[in-house]
């Protein structure tokens, strides 16, 4: 214990957060130490969470289930309520089944960590497999936690090939002996905002003859003509996928689930622990999360308002010389590079009213501090204005450290941006 009661000593005197306590949720207005602020770092892309419609049903599932389901779904915790979630969520996603989670994490967790070890159990009811099976997972370098720790769970081979390198990728494919080999890759990435190309990652998945797991808890219910995700963006539907998303971003609520077909959905229900083993999710959520797959789908100007912000945000943020990681999302990193640098300049923001969080090491490699700017259906051409005003008053400062920090030049500085603008 005592190299605990040293580190926390150390950590009083790092300058790092855990979480400023807020009075109210961003909407994305919010509250916090009474003051008024406007983030534009919340998940709630869709401004679903607080809307009158979402809320309704949830109180709906309060007074017709209670607050919590205490039970596992595989014992008595089974309510109709979550079958009819899953068939909706499948449905949207064009698969045959869909598996709810109490969250994103732990679908990913539990299911990266689960799937090559399922025979095991299946042989201890009888199983006999016709060959040896090898599992091998191909992990894309700046996927999210949740899956990197879930494959190393597993205990399966696993190689990571550099960020939306898909020649590194087939060179590792190619040099696998692994008889199964999943592909895994975020939808869109959550710190760089930039989407991953995933018919030509089908492509490679079909040439070696690997499934491909995608993680789109940042573009379910905000890419494609009806909210229907990357798949739907992209306009692909495969067997060969594995479909995560979450309920917590553009839904508005808590949970995560997964989207396949129907053999792969038996095998998680009776061999994932995190879903087997754990309470089911509170049924008021599965209540208000059916109406948000409705929303989606149905009220598509809160998408339309989503995208009009970002276009605008883009627009006015090449008037300014902060170099932007990516323009294809609703994220939108402005790389700031310097850990200290991006901290004082979000307090400047907070200083204005505009809360933006600045995302560092461990989340992002050292020296890559950046503010993730989300954009939000809740934003009005306004709020975006005091943003980039605020941004503009501090562009020297800021652009001063953003440069001695990655040793640019203000030609190569230019070059960054226009690149970026290229996107």
């Amino acid at each position: 214990m005592q190299e605990f009661i040293e580190m926390a000593e150390w950590l009083l005197h790092q300058n790092l957060r855990d979480g400023d306590p807020v009075e109210s949720l961003p909407t994305p207005a919010f509250q916090a130490n009474g003051k008024k602020y406007v983030s534009f770092s919340t998940n709630n892309y869709l401004s679903i969470a607080t809307s009158p419609r979402f809320t309704a049903a949830a109180s709906r599932g309060l007074e017709t289930y209670g607050v919590g389901n205490c039970e596992s779904r595989l014992l008595s915790g089974n309510l109709a309520v979550y079958g009819e979630l899953e068939h909706k969520l499948a449905v949207c996603k064009k698969k045959d089944a869909a598996v709810l989670f109490a969250t994103g994490y732990m679908a990913n967790l539990g299911v990266l960590s689960s799937l090559p070890q399922t025979s095991k159990y299946a042989r201890i009811y009888g199983f006999t497999s016709a060959r040896e099976y090898t599992y091998a997972y191909f992990s894309d370098e700046l996927n999210h936690v949740s899956i990197r720790e879930g494959i190393r769970m597993s205990g399966a081979a696993r190689a990571t090939y550099r960020h939306l390198d898909l020649n590194h990728l087939e060179g590792l494919l190619k040099k696998s002996t692994a008889t199964t080999k999943i592909i895994v890759t975020d939808g869109v990435f959550s710190q760089d905002g930039d989407i991953a190309p995933l018919p030509d990652l089908l492509q490679l998945a079909e040439l070696y003859d690997a499934t491909l797991y995608v993680d789109d808890a940042h573009g379910t219910g905000i890419l494609g003509e009806n909210g229907g995700g990357i798949c739907e963006h992209f306009g692909i539907t495969s067997a060969r996928i594995i479909y995560m998303g979450t309920l917590s971003k553009a839904y508005g609520g808590i949970g995560g689930f997964i989207a396949t077909e129907a053999h792969i959905a038996k095998i998680i229900r009776l061999a994932c622990s995190a879903y087997g083993f754990t309470s089911a999710l509170p049924p008021d959520q599965a209540v208000a999360l059916s109406e948000a797959v409705d929303m989606v789908v149905d009220e598509p100007e809160r998408r339309a308002r989503l995208w009009e912000n970002q276009r605008y945000f883009v627009t006015r943020m090449s008037e300014l010389p902060y170099p932007l990681v990516s323009t294809e999302s609703p994220i939108i990193p402005i790389l700031v590079g310097d850990e200290d640098a991006a901290d004082a300049l979000a307090l400047s923001l907070g200083e204005s009213g505009i809360h933006v969080d600045a995302v560092r090491f461990p989340a992002v490699p050292l020296r890559k501090a950046r503010l993730r700017i989300q954009l939000n259906a809740g934003h009005t051409s306004q709020d975006i204005d005091q943003l980039i005003d605020t941004l503009r008053a501090h562009q020297h400062g800021a652009s001063t450290a953003i440069m001695s920090t990655l040793g640019m030049t203000k030609t190569k500085r230019d070059e960054l941006a226009g690149n970026e603008a290229l996107h």
